[in-house]
């Protein structure tokens, strides 16, 4: 940065900035201040905030507009002060004397060019070295044409700011835009200029200053259309009308009618008429009293003279006392918003410090950040294995989209209630059905829909094949182990699918959950390998358990369950019930002609019995396939109730849920080398980058709320 002396600052003509110029009000400068103040830490990139900017097409005259209103008189060689916007900033202070250019970069930059093109700062001495800073900043910016590759864009997103304080005569802030332009040789170039116009016209926050030319048809002035377009409500587009010298003799009264806003085009703000200098007027460097002086000749002579236009809307000396109040009351308006806006902006940077994590450039801050990201992680999943899900974490057990996997304990208790359902009401391979439902009723996989004479028939058929030396009415111990086998086939399939469903449950919830505890993308990928392969592991093993019950249940049946022989009784005692009421419905039908009465004699009591006796007809076979039949049943559902909790309780109790907590916790840290902890948890340059520029705009956010008095 360059040094300069107080001598030096005499060579600067600060009696053109503020000649002839009325200081406002005291408040106008705090709050001007404060929202310059704001945008200098850079918030502006990152929170609307009020302005007035200056667009119009190519020589419209803008850059005479801004000479008037800033005092400054800008090139206008062809090629500067169009290719960026520039922001001049005019601070009344007697107490001091300061010039300065520098350049703010746009937020899409990197770091490294924010800090290189911030370093871009020039103490002004003299107007004249104004075209040589516009220039070394074209450069720097890397605008085309200005040293940089022929592909570069014409255009840049970057501000030069120019900033003059000293005898100024008013507190003032506004930014010259790029000029609107629809004929170029490369179509990209039009593109640029609109989109960063637009980008200032569509910040509601700010005021726009339409440069349209009289000599050109209003209707037609891009400007005005975009205004429209961004600000419909038309509460901040002023219209400034230059180059009334230049019109056809006789068309005064069009361009008065637009200048009293009595035209087809109106704007609640108005329009202000304004006479730049001439090119030889400029020549011979005319103050701000002399662009009066000659303003006011000029509009109360000749044909302007009888045009009634209001004269408080004639001049650059009447727009430049507009602007400070509309500027004054615009900031005042919007000061309570742009706190809210930076508040808001705060807490969310704040929370995106703590997505990042603490900084981890070296081993022993890595192994301090895997340690807490570790106990985090097992506090979370011991919560959700415990379905404790209030508390600190209870954000991450919120069910969105009905995705119940967060809730672990709960999502699992549903999946075993399901599986035991399922188990008890559709398990078996053959299932009984009626004959009509034999034709609407649609089997599981791998299962057989049979009728009850066709499961009597497939029993048969079993005892006839395992038939040993037991004498006739007896079946062999080994009929009911294959009927429950057969029976029981689906369960292997049934249980592993159930296995399957929890495993992909728990590994949901553990990719939610990392993704809850650590928020660098690469961190949670290289922890996710390790966890990955002990989930494995777990699973492994939990197979293995399932296959040791299958493998049990292949065995001969065994149990010593009491249920087992109560449901046998039970379905015996039925089934004699049953064959009695049988046989005595038939009795009746037949020996007493549906009218039976028996009287409490021998005779009849005798005539009963031979009845029935009659209608006993014992078939050892079926009676010996029809208790196997009900030793299956009975059989089948203790077993499988044993089966469900087993599988419940030892597949995934024991070996998946009961050592999830452990798969990462601050135990396994301890167990790292160095190397291990730089491979799983070194910061990449992008994390280290985007934390400096967080912390950057923590600290901006920070500064602008305390420069704004909160």
């Amino acid at each position: 940065m360059e040094t300069t002396t107080e001598v030096d600052w005499t060579i600067l003509d600060w009696e053109r900035v503020g000649d002839g110029i009325h200081l406002q009000t005291s408040r106008t400068s705090e709050r001007l201040n404060q929202i310059d103040r704001v945008r200098a830490n850079g918030v502006g990139d990152h929170v609307a905030l009020p302005q007035i900017v200056v667009s119009g097409d190519q020589s419209a005259g803008k850059s005479s507009v801004l000479e008037g209103i800033s005092g400054i008189p800008f090139p206008r060689q062809d090629g500067l002060c169009t290719r960026f916007a520039t922001e001049i900033i005019l601070r009344h202070d007697p107490s001091e004397q300061r010039a300065t250019a520098m350049i703010i970069p746009h937020g899409f930059h990197t770091a490294e060019e924010k800090t290189r093109l911030s370093a871009f700062r020039k103490e002004i001495r003299d107007f004249t070295e104004l075209p040589g800073i516009i220039e070394a900043a074209a450069k720097l910016m890397g605008v085309r044409g200005h040293g940089a590759e022929t592909d570069a864009p014409a255009f840049s997103a970057d501000v030069l700011r120019l900033e003059l304080v000293g005898k100024t005569g008013l507190h003032l802030t506004i930014v010259d835009l790029p000029g609107l332009i629809s004929v170029a040789e490369v179509e990209e170039d039009v593109r640029l200029v609109e989109n960063l116009v637009d980008s200032y016209l569509e910040n509601p926050r700010t005021i726009i200053l339409a440069v349209v030319p009289a000599s050109s048809d209003i209707d037609t002035q891009r400007i005005i259309q975009r205004a429209r377009h961004y600000d419909k409500a038309g509460h901040r587009t002023v219209g400034i009308i230059t180059k009334p010298d230049l019109i056809n003799a006789g068309t005064e009264s069009r361009v008065a009618r637009l200048a009293n806003n009595s035209d087809a085009t109106k704007l609640r703000l108005g329009f202000f008429l304004v006479k730049n200098p001439s090119p030889a007027e400029l020549e011979t460097c005319l103050t701000l009293s002399d662009r009066k002086t000659a303003e006011l000749a000029f509009f109360s002579a000749g044909a302007w003279k009888k045009q009634k236009i209001d004269r408080s809307r004639i001049g650059i000396d009447n727009l430049r006392q507009f602007l400070q109040e509309l500027l004054d009351s615009h900031i005042e308006r919007e000061l309570p918003t742009v706190r809210e806006d930076i508040r808001r902006l705060l807490s969310e940077t704040n929370h995106e410090l703590v997505d990042l994590g603490m900084e981890r450039s070296s081993s022993t801050q890595i192994r301090v950040y895997l340690t807490r990201i570790a106990s985090d992680f097992h506090n979370l999943v011991k919560a959700g294995v415990d379905g404790a899900y209030a508390g600190r974490d209870a954000a991450f057990f919120h069910i969105k989209n009905d995705e119940m996997y967060v809730r672990l304990r709960a999502a699992v208790h549903k999946e075993n209630e399901e599986f035991a359902a399922y188990m008890r009401q559709r398990s078996e391979k053959r299932k009984i059905v009626s004959e009509e439902q034999l034709e609407t009723i649609e089997a599981e996989e791998g299962q057989l829909l049979l009728t009850d004479d066709g499961m009597m028939s497939w029993v048969r058929k079993i005892y006839h094949e395992t038939r040993g030396r037991e004498l006739p009415g007896n079946h062999n111990y080994s009929l009911l182990t294959e009927l429950f086998h057969a029976q029981s086939e689906r369960w292997g399939s049934i249980s592993r699918r159930h296995v399957d469903t929890v495993v992909s449950l728990v590994s949901r919830f553990i990719d939610s959950a990392l993704a809850f505890v650590v928020k660098d993308p690469d961190v949670r990928k290289n922890l996710m390998e390790g966890i990955k392969l002990t989930l494995q592991i777990h699973t492994n093993e939990a197979y293995e358990e399932l296959e040791k019950l299958l493998l049990d249940e292949a065995r001969h049946p065994i149990t010593y369950n009491h249920y087992y022989t109560d449901n046998i009784q039970k379905a015996r005692l039925d089934r004699s019930k049953n064959e009695l009421k049988t046989s005595m419905n038939d009795a009746i039908h037949k020996d007493w002609n549906d009218k039976f009465h028996v009287s409490n004699s021998e005779v009849e009591i005798k005539k009963l019995l031979t009845s029935l006796q009659d209608r006993i007809i014992v078939d050892m076979t079926e009676r010996a396939c029809m208790e196997a039949r009900t030793d299956l049943a009975a059989y089948y559902k203790v077993a499988m109730k044993l089966f469900v909790d087993n599988v419940c309780r030892q597949v995934i109790e024991r070996h998946i849920l009961s050592k999830l907590a452990s798969v990462f916790d601050p135990t396994t840290i301890s167990a790292y080398t160095d190397e291990d902890m730089v491979r799983l948890a070194a910061e990449s340059r992008q994390i280290r980058d985007r934390r400096v520029e967080v912390l950057r705009l923590q600290d901006a956010l920070e500064q602008s709320l305390r420069d704004l008095g909160v």
